[in-house]
């Protein structure tokens, strides 16, 4: 077994990266955005580094070692049911990993909302009759695009655009929180996209492992 092998056998290992920051968390602008969204306060963005060259195929191995690791245990932080930041603490025995994709790069992804009538040429988001989803109320078009399979414009985006991280962070911003003010125009929700995106894919091709978090709905969301 050649050296290579041995190493790649051996189990990762973690260490937090405290000095790393995140541009987006100390945007002023971002910040009364995401108060008005609901979400400041709940969301939070670490940097951890890791030991060894990592491969797709071995997701599942690396997520399971990182939440068991020492160093993650005691400085990952959590939202507890209280509203309180604690840490991990504990012994993670089930995980789930998921590959994000990150090949779009453009925010002229968003450019078919303008040409399907999905907001005017204005930046005006169209509005409509009110719905609800999973509790989330519904007053425009464009939460129905993101949330309304049924919606006459859900098929916009393929189930392949959906997965793309620049898609995932931009719906969760135009959802928000429970206590969301929803904007009447979509350039906040693009711009604050744009900017989470630049800061969070600069550090992950800088070869280092990001765990981002947001209790801001109801159901805690992890992105890896």
């Amino acid at each position: 077994m050649s050296a290579g092998d041995r190493r790649c056998g051996q189990a990762f290992a973690f260490r937090a990266l405290p000095q790393k920051t995140f541009s987006f968390l100390e945007d002023r602008e971002i910040g009364d955005r995401l108060l008005k969204w609901s979400m400041q306060g709940r969301i939070t963005a670490q940097a951890f580094g890791f030991d060894q060259p990592f491969k797709p195929y071995q997701k599942d191995e690396f997520v399971m070692a990182f939440f068991n690791d020492q160093n993650v245990n005691s400085s990952l932080r959590l939202l507890s049911a209280s509203g309180q930041w604690t840490t991990l603490g504990s012994k993670v025995t089930d995980t789930e990993a998921t590959v994000v994709p990150c090949t779009q790069t453009s925010m002229s992804f968003f450019d078919r909302l303008y040409s399907e009538g999905v907001v005017r040429e204005t930046g005006d988001i169209v509005k409509c009759y009110d719905d609800c989803y999973n509790d989330i109320l519904i007053s425009d078009e464009l939460r129905k695009v993101l949330l309304l399979e049924d919606s006459d414009h859900y098929d916009l985006f393929s189930q392949l655009d959906r997965q793309e991280f620049l898609f995932c962070l931009f719906k969760h911003l135009c959802i928000g929180g429970t206590l969301c003010q929803f904007e009447d125009v979509v350039d906040p929700y693009l711009e604050t996209t744009k900017a989470l995106y630049k800061d969070l894919v600069r550090l992950v091709s800088s070869i280092w492992f990001l765990f981002m978090l947001d209790c801001s709905l109801v159901d805690t969301s992890y992105t890896l």
